[in-house]
Parts: C-alpha cells; structure tokens; sequence
C-alpha cells in the first residue's frame, strides 16, 4: 500500500509540475498567448492557421514537430476558439494524423486540408459544430484526396470564378518539391475526392535563376489583377537569396500549371526561405502579406525575428508598409508563418513565436515554444515601419 500510495504522489507531482510549466511564460510575449510548449519537452509548435467564423468568433489551429516523441511522431493538429476578438482562447479538440493544414469556412461548415502526417496522404476534414468534432477521412469518399507523399502549409483555400483553389506540393522522394494547385467547384461535395482537379506536378530544376535554385514550396493561390489564377511559392537558393519569390501560372480549368524561368521568378521581401500568405483586399485594391523580412542591417538570411507588412497593386512590386513584429536577437527569437485573416480595418493573426518564457526559452528560432494570437490595426495606414502591435 505504502508503495502504491509513493507513486501515486510521484505521479501526482509529476504531472501538476508539468502544468505549472506548461501554463509558466513570460507575461512579455508579443500578442496573445494561445498554447505554450516549453523547449524541454521537445514538442515545438507548427503550422498556425486562422479563420473568423460567421458569427465572428475566431477558430485556429497549429500542429507539432520536434524530436520528443521521434521524427514525425507528433501527428496532431490542435483547435482552439475565441469568443472576445482574440483576447483569450479555449482548447476544442485535438485531431490526431492532421499535419501542415489550413483552416477555412465554405457552405456552413467548417474545414482543416492538409496531410494525413509528415509527407503522407493528402487530406481534407469537415466540422458542422464550429471546430469540436471532425470527419475521419478514411476514403476518397470522405476526406482522403490523394495518397502519396505531400507537402504543404496552412497557405490560402481562395474562392474564384466558381471553384476553390488551394496549392500543395508533392515529393517523390526527400525534398524534391514538386508544385501544384488543387480545384474544386463551390458547390461540391469536398470530402469527395473525385470532384477535385490536380493540375500536373512541376519539379524545380537546380539550374534556374543562374544555377542557385535548390527548392521552392508552400505555395499561395492567388488570382491575379487580369483575373489569372497563379500559385506564388517561397524560394530557396544556395546563395540564400533573401527576397524572391516564384509564379507558377495556372490554366482557368484547373488542369495545367506552367512556369517560366526566365520572367517568373519576382522580388518579394522575405520570399526566401520563409513562408509567407498573400491575401487580395478589395478596398485599397493591393495586395498584401506579412514576411519575414531581413533588414539592410542583417546579413543572416535565415533571420525569422522581423515581421514586415508589405502590399502591392501587382504582386510584382511590393512596398514595406511598416514592421509589425521585431526582436533583436535573431538566434532564439522568431515570429514566423504567419496566417491571418482581413477584419474590417485591422488584420488579425497567429504565429508560430520563439520567445522567452522564464523556463529556458525556445530551443532555437526555428523550433517555437508558442503560438500567439496579434492584431495589427488599421493596416492600410503607413507607420513610416514602426511596430503596429501592442499588448492587448
């Protein structure tokens, strides 16, 4: 009895010792604080995404990587729900064999696409109580689009000339992404997979843009100002070129992608080596997104410690608008794939944050111990790049 009653207390203490630094941060972090993973447990926080529901509560998620439980062990994609605009957060359900997934609303149901784990199944889920309880995709009649190994992020569901349109990659081994967009008319049935269209699959070629090329992926559906829909990628170059992106064109049908190496790639602040979302704002007629800019003054292009809010009327001229978030450390600190929704005048947003947190800080800056929630008010008004966050 003596023995059973020792590790009942040991377990007792064990776990309320876990809580207490699960719930421990520093009340400093930038924005809300929405989920806290300490560094210790090797659990880190990926994949931030956002929506605003019809009633205006807000529903996000986020996933988990990282070596604490083995490579890709940490198949599961969290929600969370907020009723006050984002000032604090309940924990709905946590969704196992969900990965790298974007959360949208579409035909009063809520949805999560992404992958089935690290490189698997491309998969779709569908929520009818705002985020609760989700389908299974257990077939293509429910929820399994393609089997395989894919790859992607929590980057645009975009709605357009009757269909939805979402990029993806796929990587026939290591990765080697090859990049797609993926369509289904509006008034579908998404969990079916045969009422989706693939355009073909592009691999990079290491000879483009004069022989740095070395990958590209998480794409962005966009439709441009003639109305042509294009998938926008980040880049990576062996040189670390820290302001490029690609545009890969997509035919109205859905059924073709094509790229030109020698007039797609554009200049875009942060478009190297870190994922970015493009959104199209119908009142200032620009489009914008939030990126890891590297200022003049870093010459580390890894840097994910500034972010910049840019625009453009284009998608091929973009104007740093102001800073939202910036840390002077670059090492331990970062706020980066960012997900984020229009509001009225503001932006609202979540991130995937190293930061400190009174129990050793993030791991590094690649590997978050927080997911924040930011508002970013009256956007469309120039800062002259000061910060446009504060504490709430």
């Amino acid at each position: 009895m003596r023995i059973l009653t020792y590790a009942l207390t040991l377990f007792l203490f064990a776990f309320f010792v876990n809580e207490l630094q699960a719930q421990s941060y520093n009340p400093d972090v930038p924005g809300i604080v929405i989920n806290h993973s300490p560094a210790s447990t090797g659990k880190y926080i990926g994949s931030p995404s956002i929506v605003i529901m019809p009633d205006g509560d807000y529903v996000a998620s986020h996933d988990y990587f990282g070596p604490g439980g083995g490579r890709g062990s940490w198949n599961q994609t969290l929600v969370y729900r907020s009723t006050d605009k984002g000032k604090s957060w309940e924990h709905l359900t946590t969704i196992d064999n969900q990965w790298w997934s974007t959360l949208f609303y579409h035909n009063n149901a809520l949805y999560l696409i992404g992958t089935y784990g690290r490189m698997n199944n491309a998969v779709i889920r569908k929520s009818e109580d705002g985020g609760k309880t989700w389908t299974n995709p257990t077939d293509k009649n429910n929820g399994l689009l393609a089997k395989g190994r894919y790859h992607c992020a929590p980057v645009p569901v975009l709605r357009h000339d009757g269909r939805l349109w979402r990029a993806m990659e796929y990587a026939p081994q290591g990765r080697e992404f090859e990049a797609f967009m993926m369509s289904v008319p509006v008034d579908a049935n998404l969990l079916e997979a045969d009422n989706w269209t693939f355009t073909n699959k592009i691999p990079y070629e290491e000879d483009w843009y004069d022989g740095r090329m070395r990958s590209w992926l998480e794409g962005n559906a966009v439709v441009t100002p003639d109305g042509e829909i294009v998938n926008i990628l980040r880049c990576a170059f062996s040189d670390e070129n820290q302001g490029v992106a690609a545009i890969v064109r997509v035919n109205e049908k859905g059924t073709k992608a094509s790229f030109d190496p020698e007039n797609g790639f554009i200049r875009l602040p942060g478009g190297t080596g870190k994922k970015f979302t493009i959104r199209y704002d119908e009142k200032s007629q620009k489009y914008w997104s939030l990126v890891n800019w590297v200022q003049p003054k870093d010459i580390d292009t890894r840097e994910r410690n500034t972010v910049a809010l840019v625009s453009s009327p284009d998608l091929k001229t973009w104007t740093i608008e102001r800073v939202v978030l910036h840390h002077p450390d670059p090492h331990h600190h970062a706020f980066q794939y960012l997900d984020w929704q229009f509001e009225g005048d503001d932006i609202i947003a979540v991130s995937r944050t190293a930061y400190d947190d009174g129990l050793g800080g993030a791991a590094n800056y690649h590997d978050a111990n927080f997911m924040t929630f930011h508002r970013i008010k009256h956007f469309r008004k120039s800062f002259n790049l000061d910060p446009g966050w504060k504490k709430e």
